[in-house]
């Protein structure tokens, strides 16, 4: 039976929280698990800050015994500097750049319209 680091959803409606646990692969989402690993508040703080805490001792310690991270997990990890960088990340970050710079774009050309032109006879 594979064994899979995964999130387990935590908290209540409207306010997720998740913990990070090592369950093998046919174990509910939120059911059994072997061992928590780590937690994430996907809910920025007054700080505009996502908070994530990792045991990195033992993440490294199943990572050696053949555990799997889940897709999400790989990403957390990997902004960790535990793993690689996930290709996704450079897709999402990239598509923010592009949807920062075409706001941007759109409020200089608004600011420009709405201003008054000088008349000249």
């Amino acid at each position: 039976m594979s064994v899979r680091i995964r999130l387990a959803l935590h908290g209540c409606t409207n306010r997720p929280f998740y913990h990070i646990v090592v369950a093998p692969s046919k174990f509910k989402r939120d059911g059994r698990h072997l061992e928590q690993v780590g937690s994430y508040d996907p809910l920025t703080n007054t700080n505009n800050e996502k908070l994530v805490a990792l045991n990195i001792e033992r993440i490294k310690y199943w990572l050696s015994v053949g555990a799997q991270p889940t897709i999400p997990v790989y990403k957390l990890l990997g902004m960790a500097g535990l793993l690689p960088i996930h290709p996704r990340m450079y897709l999402e970050a990239e598509r923010t750049r592009n949807a920062a710079a075409t706001k941007s774009k759109s409020s200089e050309t608004e600011s420009t319209e709405s201003e008054p032109q000088p008349k000249t006879a």
